[in-house]
């Protein structure tokens, strides 16, 4: 009788646990499809496979526990180091701008929390991504991996230098800004490839720009304001 009443009370417990998760996973998703709603596509965030991408990565998993109630807020948010992810308009924008197609080949500087490296998976695109931190490196290859996101290809080098290695790129984007825009970065895209950068002073706002490379001239779009952290280069 003992017996069955443990084996009983065991049942109850993993049944509470399993449907806790759930309703934890339900939560999260109903969390990120407002965020698509009212954060993106309230903006004018059309593309798709961007807001699909958007509503599938749980944004919750590359946020440190302690900010992780805010995961899906309209802000950017501290993952250590001096780094930051950024508020998930910024990263749908992006995405949008370089406007990737399915096998396309894309290079991301700065993974940080890994979240960018993980909507540009989802478009079926190769990624390829550098970071310098690399306590951020192997943060985010590790939840990267656990999230299924096995072929992301990581480096932990100089962003500045990009990765000549698997150049040509059809598409760069950078999550961090330098105050000019790196040589090493434009000889590595793609003719009819697309760059989008931050540009500007550590500390202040800076300027987002589009670059569209054709054949060996560089054709640059203003698309305003922005903030983000520095670009950190590797001591020499």
């Amino acid at each position: 009788m003992k017996r069955s009443l443990r084996l009983l009370i065991l049942i109850i417990l993993i049944a509470s646990i399993f449907l806790d998760t759930l309703w934890a996973q339900d939560s999260w998703k109903l969390k990120r499809e407002k965020m698509v709603a009212t954060q993106l596509e309230a903006r004018g965030i059309k593309d798709q496979e961007v807001l699909r991408a958007m509503r599938k990565v749980p944004r919750e998993r590359f946020v440190p526990e302690w900010y992780r109630s805010r995961a899906c807020g309209d802000h950017p948010l501290p993952i250590g180091y001096g780094q930051t992810i950024s508020q998930p308009y910024i990263v749908a924008l992006m995405t949008e701008l370089v406007e990737l197609k399915e096998r396309e080949r894309v290079l991301e500087i700065g993974s940080g929390s890994g979240y960018q490296a993980a909507i540009l998976a989802e478009l079926k695109t190769e990624v390829y991504t550098i970071e310098i931190i690399k306590p951020l490196y192997e943060r985010a290859k590790k939840i990267l991996s656990e999230e299924g996101y096995q072929k992301v290809k990581f480096l932990h080098g100089d962003g500045y230098l990009g990765w000549k290695e698997h150049a040509p790129y059809d598409a760069i984007i950078v999550t961090c800004a330098p105050d000019h825009i790196p040589q090493p970065l434009l000889k590595q895209l793609k003719d009819n490839g697309v760059m989008v950068i931050p540009v500007g002073p550590p500390g202040a706002y800076q300027t987002l720009w589009v670059v569209k490379r054709e054949k060996e001239k560089f054709i640059f779009h203003n698309w305003g304001e922005v903030r983000f952290v520095p670009l950190i280069r590797r001591a020499k």
